[in-house]
């Protein structure tokens, strides 16, 4: 179904609104896990399994979310949703240290289908770039105002109860785009896809080795992320400093993906795996050998700047993988199992220090360079794509 430009704009803004509440937990996770460890006294192997276990809840929606996010009310899904991953957050920060498992599970499950949804709608955008855009920098502007506010105004004096009431307020907040919604009366929704999730499933060897590859790249990388806190930390960067450094990132991130959506493909089918190892590679350089506020900020930033390139131009590797553009919707889910393993691996590694967590981070970095550079190169051929979001 045509839409005209006006309804177009209302449902992107609508979309990238409810879409940012299942960008929360992921995007604020050093901060909470930091406050969560201050609060209940958690150990780094105990906070490991608390991420792994937000990202067990992620992967369970996201499946979820392929398989009947078109049978749903999508207004209905939203505002269920953001009330579940509210009264989530409510009680994590009310009930004690063995009540958190549970409870972050559900925060992560109530995330990732929001999540899905907001793709869901963007796909059937008009301009794809212009969608995703949106979506990210809408997400990625309100997470660093966030990221920017709970170290220095909120946690410094209300600690983990502070930051949860304030993101379960957020999360209500932007519910309420949930009335500017479309429904699927809007698209044109292929109920035909629905009635064999096998189907779905069904595509060439080579895109399931390329989301494998996604898998390591992102262990890594989302293990540094959950403690990149607790990095700074160690360091002695003071609350209001981290503050900055994580609202900084985002913004960073954000312009990033902003600038790959301007290159598109003009790199080719290796160059880009190659950039993001020499970016990764000189923030992790800066990390390992930071020894303040300065060091330590601008590994993190240079990182993120990787971390996301890598992302988008993996996830594009993949779509080019698949001609049926359907091995695509399972990024998400590599993405969840990458979230789950990653902190709890990065837990047992920091309990000795940080730099095999570092290492880690720089060894799954080298693993898309020998895939997508070396052994997939021959099979991907360039065709335009609209470039994925992050998450």
């Amino acid at each position: 179904m045509m839409l005209n430009q006006r309804k177009t704009l209302v449902f992107m803004l609508a979309a990238s609104l409810a879409s940012t509440i299942g960008g929360l937990p992921f995007n604020t996770l050093p901060i909470l896990l930091g406050s969560l460890a201050d609060s209940f006294g958690f150990a780094a192997s105990q906070i490991g399994l608390l991420g792994a276990v937000c990202f067990t809840g992620y992967l369970l929606g996201t499946l979820v979310a392929v398989g009947f996010i078109d049978r749903c009310n999508w207004r209905a899904l939203t505002f269920g949703c953001a009330l579940g991953a509210a009264l989530a957050l409510l009680a994590s920060s009310q009930l004690p240290a063995a009540a958190q498992l549970p409870l972050w599970a559900l925060i992560g499950f109530f995330a990732a289908l929001m999540t899905c949804l907001g793709l869901r709608i963007m796909a059937e955008m008009p301009d794809k770039e212009r969608a995703l855009g949106m979506r990210q920098g809408i997400e990625l502007g309100l997470v660093a105002l966030v990221l920017f506010v709970l170290p220095s105004l909120v946690i410094a004096h209300f600690h983990y109860a502070g930051a949860a009431l304030v993101l379960a307020a957020m999360i209500l907040l932007l519910s309420l785009s949930a009335f500017a919604l479309p429904g699927r009366s809007d698209f044109a929704v292929d109920q035909a896809k629905d009635s064999s999730l096998q189907g779905r499933f069904r595509f060439p060897v080579p895109a399931y080795w390329a989301l494998g590859f996604f898998f390591v790249f992102g262990a890594g990388q989302i293990g540094l992320w959950a403690f990149l806190e607790r990095l700074g930390h160690g360091l002695d960067v003071a609350p209001a400093q981290m503050g900055v450094v994580f609202a900084v990132l985002k913004l960073l991130g954000g312009a990033a993906a902003l600038a790959l959506a301007l290159i598109g493909d003009r790199l080719g089918s290796r160059w880009p795996h190659l950039l993001v190892l020499a970016v990764i590679g000189a923030g992790l350089l800066l990390l390992a050998y930071a020894q303040g506020f300065v060091m330590y900020a601008l590994g993190a930033w240079i990182w993120e700047v990787g971390f996301c390139w890598g992302c988008i131009y993996q996830s594009a590797a993949v779509a080019r993988l698949d001609p049926s553009g359907r091995a695509i919707m399972l990024v998400p889910a590599a993405f969840a199992l990458s979230s789950m393993v990653g902190p709890a691996l990065a837990g047992q590694l920091v309990a000795g220090g940080f730099d095999g967590l570092l290492w880690l981070a720089l060894g799954t970095a080298v693993v898309p360079v020998l895939a997508f550079a070396g052994l997939l190169a021959s099979r991907l051929t360039l065709r335009p794509l609209a470039l994925p979001a992050q998450g």
